[in-house]
């Protein structure tokens, strides 16, 4: 582990030169290039970065990224769990304490000890190229992160923010259900509420709601809700008032929180939170929700990833597990090597 140095990309945005780390969310609105991680249980690590130059993710290279077995792979629910929790939430629904909530699940591999998540990067923007697909390589902070997120957290230009929810997912358009559609609005209208906090009165609007958006191998439904930072507001009160992200918790907030707490059997960590960039020079920054994630975690040698689904009234148990699978099941595929790298492209 000790030759991985430092470095985090996003796109084609590349940074090295490590500066420093914090926890502190106000150094964002300081200056230079800081990568960002946020777990979904609250820990927030910001590294600024001397470097920033513009190079392409580089091709695979065999035998560079040495992933588990396809076999390999263990969940914190496992079926008859994760359905039962499905149950349960509508049981919750049904008394009136939430009217959604989002169930996840962890997967654990054994990974090896020379295991580089940049590596893993290269192979996902082949395998499974995302719009906000990133790494944040920190082996001294406890940081290597893999995305192929394909979702808008926060994105920050001047006082302008913008969020991007996903609520709805099939293989294809015809796939998607009325009850996707519901629960896409739903989230609009907390994450509405969400920037409300912070944002100038009047200023939230929803420019776009319930566009159908084509990724390898699923559609999603996906809605814009933008709004406008009084001067007086940054990144910490944006981060505070907006984190964890809505499309991945539940409405009411406070109560799919509790309910989540309840049923999963393992922290989230980078699964769900916040995984991006922001340039405090510029005023500019864009962090994606922590979905479509790898992590590796030192401390027991496994390579996780997170999987879920939002639960509602008209969920039907075993389709919120296959959507879980369907979710996983490509990138699944890139870590464990299903795709084979030949001369330099994915066959």
């Amino acid at each position: 582990m000790s030759r991985l140095v430092p470095l985090a990309r996003f796109g084609d945005r590349l940074a090295t030169g490590l500066l420093d780390v914090t926890s502190d969310p106000a150094a964002l609105d300081s200056t230079g290039f800081w990568a960002v991680a946020a777990d979904f249980e609250g820990r927030l690590t910001c590294a600024r970065f001397r470097d920033v130059r513009h190079e392409p993710v580089p091709a695979p290279v065999p035998g560079a990224w040495h992933g588990p077995a396809t076999d390999a792979w263990t969940s914190s629910l496992d079926r008859a769990a994760y359905t039962a929790g499905v149950r349960r939430i509508r049981e919750h629904i049904a008394a009136g304490e939430v009217y959604q909530a989002n169930l996840c699940r962890v997967l654990s591999a054994p990974v090896a000890p020379d295991a580089d998540v940049d590596a893993l990067t290269a192979l996902l923007a082949r395998g499974n190229p995302a719009p906000y697909a990133g790494t944040i390589r920190l082996p001294g902070h406890g940081v290597e992160i893999a995305t192929a997120s394909p979702e808008l957290f926060l994105r920050r230009t001047g006082r302008v923010v913008e969020s991007g929810p996903i609520k709805g997912t099939g293989r294809t358009e015809a796939d998607l259900l009325e009850k996707d559609y519901a629960e896409n609005v739903m989230i609009v209208d907390l994450v509405r509420n969400d920037l409300g906090r912070v944002c100038a009165t009047g200023s939230v609007t929803v420019p776009d709601l319930c566009v159908v958006e084509k990724h390898p191998g699923l559609v999603h439904l996906v809605s814009t809700v933008r709004g406008e930072l009084p001067a007086d507001a940054g990144w910490p009160e944006l981060l505070a008032a907006a984190f964890p992200p809505g499309s991945v918790t539940g409405a009411p907030k406070s109560s799919a929180l509790r309910i989540i707490d309840a049923l999963e059997t393992a922290p989230r960590g980078p699964y769900c939170g916040g995984i991006g960039w922001v340039d405090a020079d510029r005023g500019t920054g864009e962090l994606a929700v922590g979905i479509r994630s790898f992590w590796i975690d030192r401390a027991d040698g496994m390579l996780r990833f997170g999987t879920g689904a939002g639960i509602t009234w008209g969920s039907d148990p075993e389709g919120e597990w296959r959507e879980t699978e369907l979710k996983a099941s490509r990138l699944l595929a890139v870590a464990s090597g299903a795709y084979e790298v030949s001369g330099g492209a994915l066959s």
